[in-house]
């Protein structure tokens, strides 16, 4: 009976995908080899290892022809590729559109009472107050209602501030994950209408852009 059936199947597969000696029988594959002392054993290469290299060597010969022979370019398919990226943003901002129609209209300064009352309890509850003081005076954030500005002043820039930040490492972040369009309206707003009041310690003012409030 030889080796071979008193192995399980798995053994007797991976025994032909790699074709090892077993140890104490390096004499049948012993070369003539002698370096020093030291015999050289003639190996043969793994199976699967020959069958990767010739599936290699046959997609290779495939690729070859179909990118040198057939209709396929590389750079047609990048092209179709932009192309269809574009139309497929295009498909989802028209739906996005139609979902949240407040995300695409231009922000808008309020000026009612309802919404200035709003924006005021946004700026409490927003810790708004920690950095530029209750009535806006500054501490350590600038003076909100002096007309020089590091950022720019205005509702639009005082909005896209809110939104986005301010300068980095500064401290103010983005709220725009945080509260809605309607709600940074509101707070933009509020900060607009206090420009020009009189706070209790007002902070000397920063910035070199100056507003008259408009």
């Amino acid at each position: 009976m030889s080796n071979l059936e008193n192995l399980s199947a798995w053994q007797r597969f991976i025994k032909r995908m790699t074709k090892v000696h077993e140890l104490g029988k390096e004499k049948d594959i012993m070369t003539d080899h002698d370096y020093d002392g030291i015999r050289e054993l003639d190996n043969v290469l793994p199976p699967w290892w020959l069958y990767g290299f010739y599936i290699t060597i046959a997609i290779s010969i495939f690729y070859y022809i179909m990118i040198l022979m057939g209709n396929y370019n590389q750079e047609k398919e990048y092209v179709d590729a932009v192309e269809q990226g574009k139309k497929d943003v295009a498909i989802w901002t028209e739906q996005d559109k139609i979902n949240n129609p407040n995300k695409y209209t231009e922000a808008v300064a309020y000026t009612d009472a309802e919404n200035l009352a709003k924006g005021k309890k946004l700026y409490t509850s927003k810790t708004c107050f920690a950095c530029h003081a209750t009535d806006g005076g500054g501490g350590i954030g600038p003076n909100l209602t002096d007309d020089k500005w590091i950022l720019g002043g205005g509702f639009k820039k005082i909005f896209e501030v809110i939104t986005k930040g301010g300068r980095p490492g500064k401290g103010m972040v983005a709220w725009e994950s945080s509260i809605t369009k309607e709600e940074r309206q509101q707070l933009a707003s509020y900060i607009v209408s206090i420009q020009g009041t009189t706070t209790a310690s007002p902070k000397a003012a920063e910035g070199d852009i100056i507003w008259d409030g408009k």
